[in-house]
């Protein structure tokens, strides 16, 4: 998630739903899955996770959330065959759902900054 117009998707207030479109899609019996749309999470759907170990992208963590918040819905099998690019932009993006306001402004900021460099 390095794209410019990913990041600010990512710290738009109320942001409920964002889209992975997967590097390595997903081959479900003759369906392909080349996208997924991700929910933010709710408490029961955390239940049994530590927020430490969700928002340090822990692999157990997402791989075990990724089936609760991913329209289509994947099988844990499914997530576990996740490419590492695909996880860690997922990981990013379920991040992104925990984000304060000081951190979304510190992006932006990066960003800004980042693009006037450039």
């Amino acid at each position: 998630m390095s794209d410019p117009a990913e990041i600010a998707a990512v710290t738009q207030p109320n942001n409920r739903f964002e889209t992975v479109t997967l590097a390595t899609p997903i081959q479900r019996g003759e369906t392909t899955i080349e996208k997924l749309t991700l929910r933010k999470p709710k408490g029961g759907e955390l239940r049994g996770l530590s927020l430490q170990d969700i928002l340090t992208s822990d692999v157990s963590a997402i791989l075990t959330l990724i089936p609760r918040i991913s329209d289509p819905i994947l099988i844990r099998e499914e997530a576990e065959q996740l490419e590492a690019n695909d996880l860690a932009e997922i990981g990013g993006v379920i991040r992104g759902f925990f984000m304060t306001p000081a951190e979304k402004r510190a992006i932006e900021s990066y960003v800004a900054n980042q693009l006037q460099m450039t």
